[in-house]
């Protein structure tokens, strides 16, 4: 009876009452009088009863859930807890220290799992519907929220959170997770600072956006940042910080605003840096002629295997654009743009790490070079823990860029880049 109850109450104040979650904050005494009101409507027009202990449990637990975030609130809280993915009601699962489990968190129904996905959406423009059962958006703590509805996914309603994570905000930080190693951070850290063009790479899931996240902080707070991204995700805590996201388009088809709408329009913005959160299509070709134009310091996030794939998905991506340009020609403005790659991967035991962080030097045969600085070599895995063994090392190849660290005072221990068999 009471989940009977909490059913009918859920979507009568969906239907009804979406002012009242549209507000800044959700005022618990006015949602606590709205369930009542409810709850007592349905009693009186279906003619039938329940205890007061059982109506105040529904409006307790109501509260709870619109309030917060209902089955998985302690999900967000824990600390822990990397990703939850919610395969329909009756399946929850989460990443916790780079393992994937299932845990014992179900929702009450359908509509107690759209109650959530509402919730999220709320404060947001993004919408999902029959016409649009897709969709992408951030939490107010950077978490990332993937939601895609039945019937398109055929098990039930799927959400996947990948949370935010406030614990790293430091390179220093990076090197305690194992992600790279000391000198390799002082490099990166050096770059930023010297406004190297630099684009991370890496699947769904290495970490790539966390670590350009970390790394941004380290541009000066003198400098106008604007950001670019699908979703927001990015975090920068500069004074100075321009966040531009793309919209979908409205229930007519109309109005949508895409990355390659807001690269253009960034470009007459003064901007010191340009940090796109995902490369993905023809706005490659705008972001390589801003970079060679300019432009320096630009970051960008893009999903690749290698460093030398990167390079491959933007001929791709170029091509795309429909403009005109010869292989040749566009492998020179790759190497004219482009400084480093940083390349990161998740590895079998969960852990993520930089594998390669590598420049691009010239062309040849008429493709863009690229050159390893460092590389992480894999030694094994230890049979009892399953933990991946391996060291970074450093190719020998000195950075181009170390000649303009020296221009910029920035200084430089060059030792770090003596080869290591």
């Amino acid at each position: 009876m009471i989940k009977t109850f909490k059913d009918k109450i859920r979507r009568r104040l969906i239907a009804e009452y979406r002012a009242l979650f549209s507000q800044e904050t959700l005022d618990q005494n006015d949602l606590r009088q709205t369930i009542a009101y409810l709850l007592q409507d349905i009693i009186v027009r279906e003619k039938t009863a329940a205890s007061d202990e059982d109506k105040e449990k529904i409006i307790r637990e109501l509260v709870d859930e619109f309030v917060g975030f209902g089955p998985i609130e302690n999900l967000l809280q824990d600390a822990q807890v990397t990703e939850i993915m919610i395969n329909g009601p009756k399946n929850v699962y989460v990443e916790r220290g780079g393992k994937t489990e299932r845990v014992a968190i179900t929702f009450d129904s359908e509509q107690q799992l759209m109650s959530l996905i509402y919730k999220i959406l709320s404060p947001t423009r993004r919408r999902v519907d029959e016409l649009s059962p897709y969709t992408d958006v951030s939490l107010k703590d950077g978490s990332r929220v993937n939601i895609i509805l039945s019937p398109v996914a055929l098990d039930g309603t799927v959400v996947t959170i990948r949370k935010f994570l406030k614990a790293i905000k430091s390179a220093e930080d990076l090197v305690a997770l194992g992600s790279l190693d000391a000198r390799m951070a002082d490099f990166l850290v050096a770059a930023i600072k010297a406004h190297l063009n630099i684009i991370f790479s890496g699947a769904t899931g290495a970490g790539k956006t966390t670590t350009l996240n970390v790394l941004s902080a380290y541009i000066p707070d003198n400098e106008r940042i604007i950001t670019i991204e699908d979703t927001a995700e990015l975090r920068l805590n500069q004074e100075h910080v321009v966040r531009l996201e793309g919209r979908q388009a409205n229930i007519e088809g109309k109005g949508e605003i895409n990355i390659r709408d807001l690269f253009k329009n960034t470009l007459r913005m003064r901007p010191d840096r340009i940090i796109l959160g995902e490369i993905r299509g023809a706005e490659a070709l705008d972001m390589l002629q801003a970079m060679c134009s300019g432009h320096s310091g630009s970051l960008a996030v893009i999903h690749a295997d290698s460093p030398r794939d990167v390079i491959y998905r933007l001929e791709t991506m170029v091509l795309t654009s429909g403009i005109p340009l010869g292989l040749e020609a566009l492998h020179r403005q790759i190497a004219a743009s482009v400084n480093l790659i940083v390349q990161q991967r998740q590895m079998s035991d969960g852990t993520r790490k930089i594998t390669h962080i590598a420049q691009i030097n010239g062309l040849q045969d008429g493709q863009a070079m690229v050159e390893d600085i460092f590389f992480y070599d894999v030694e094994g895995v230890d049979s009892a823990t399953g933990k991946v063994l391996g060291v970074w090392k450093s190719t020998g190849i000195k950075p181009l860029c170390l000649a303009k660290f020296k221009k910029l005072g920035i200084i430089f221990n060059e030792d770090i880049f003596r080869h290591e068999s």
